[in-house]
């Protein structure tokens, strides 16, 4: 199985929005590992092909918070 890197610039204005995405990933099948920077506003997270790029794009948004760009790969990919 492939592993992949996928990075998100969130918008997180608080420890408790840091803890929103926090607990998502941590939750979400096929997520390997995950860091969330308040400092950076990203999330950044390990992968492996049962965890989509979009499927954690869609898992971030349901927290509410805004994500204003992400790669996949390496790779910028545009986020709506």
């Amino acid at each position: 199985m492939a592993e992949h890197t996928y990075t998100f610039d969130v918008t997180m204005s608080c420890g408790g929005c840091k803890g929103a995405v926090d607990r998502v990933l941590g939750k979400l099948d096929g997520v390997k590992s995950h860091d969330v920077s308040l400092e950076k506003q990203q999330a950044t997270v390990q992968a492996d092909d049962t965890a989509s790029f979009e499927t954690v794009l869609e898992t971030i948004k349901k927290t509410g918070k805004k994500v204003t760009g992400a790669k996949k790969d390496g790779e910028s990919v545009t986020v709506e």
